[in-house]
């Protein structure tokens, strides 16, 4: 037990101590830094779940909330998921996640946003054309149980973002995650995202000599979760504490199955503890089909956006393998 808590001990060190990426995050603006699309979650089944899934380790998992779950994948799991947003704006996802005998796992994931009909008009305000923005990512995570009741993860981000003509921006950035497993009920995680991920913009080809290098970071990610998956119900009770550069953000979820086959979820996420943005609340179900040989399952969410007329629509289809 004295080796497990070290463990503990030395990555919630970690993920507390690693330095803020650059001092203009200390006046961090919710959504007003590079990478917002890929801080809204991963699918219908967690996004529905208020995004407090980083110390959720049952049924589908991804390595996009934690690295560290991907060895508690029970089989191989396919997801595809596509979201219905206001404001013209898409937001699409699919992954793969299997364990790897005898004590790992790996994920492959993809999101896709961007916002379409950009109108494109001339000096006397007349539309000329229409423009589109695609920004996505590419993820592989790996994790493995380094001792009973312990994993870490790593994950690897590959950000391909083309906002116009000639504009276009690739880099690199990473994750890592633990998970300590206290017993088959209590999990505490923690997570550290988006460590060196920018956008880096060259623009001498759209304006030549007057074009220049920009560099757009994204906001360093340091999360703490707590999972509780009590024997005595079918439920799933999770939280988690985020601090984004000299934010703090909580989030809260629970998901209930209340039939075999029909599951229900819901949660806040996006709680300010100073009040200085708006709550997301969230809510969604899961529907499994009779269908013994894939197991799918349909999962269904919807998000409360507190800024926009409307909210988020997202579906998602899991098939687990077995």
């Amino acid at each position: 037990m004295r080796k497990y808590l070290s463990y503990l001990f030395t990555a919630i060190v970690v993920i507390g101590g690693v330095p803020v990426q650059t001092p203009a995050q200390n006046d961090y603006v919710l959504g007003g830094l590079a990478g917002a699309p890929t801080r809204m979650g991963f699918g219908a089944r967690g996004i529905g779940l208020a995004n407090a899934f980083s110390a959720v380790r049952s049924d589908e998992i991804s390595g996009y909330y934690n690295p560290a779950l991907v060895p508690f994948q029970p089989h191989p799991s396919v997801m595809l998921a596509v979201g219905f947003l206001p404001l013209d704006r898409k937001l699409n996802f699919a992954s793969y996640t299997q364990s790897l005998r005898p004590s790992g796992g790996f994920s492959i994931g993809i999101i896709n946003a961007g916002v379409s009909d950009i109108e494109g008009r001339n000096r006397d305000g007349a539309i000329t054309e229409t423009h589109s923005t695609s920004e996505n990512a590419f993820l592989l995570s790996f994790g493995i149980t380094v001792a009973e009741q312990v994993a870490v993860g790593v994950s690897a981000k590959i950000f391909y973002y083309s906002l116009f003509e000639d504009v276009r921006s690739a880099t690199v950035g990473f994750d890592f995650g633990f998970v300590y497993s206290l017993d088959e009920q209590l999990t505490i995680a923690g997570a550290l995202h988006d460590i060196n991920s920018k956008y880096k913009w060259d623009t001498s080809q759209l304006y030549g000599r007057e074009g220049n290098i920009t560099v757009d970071r994204f906001p360093l990610r340091r999360k703490i979760a707590l999972g509780y998956a009590p024997k005595f119900l079918s439920a799933i009770l999770s939280g988690e504490i985020e601090w984004v550069g000299s934010t703090w953000l909580g989030r809260i979820g629970t998901e209930i199955q209340l039939h075999e086959r029909f599951t229900l979820r819901g949660g806040v996420d996006q709680i300010s503890f100073a009040g200085e943005i708006d709550a997301k609340p969230a809510f969604g179900f899961s529907v499994r089909a009779p269908i013994e040989t894939m197991k799918p399952v349909l999962h269904y969410s919807y998000v409360i956006e507190p800024y926009v007329t409307g909210g988020i629509h997202m579906i998602s289809l899991n098939l687990n393998i077995e």
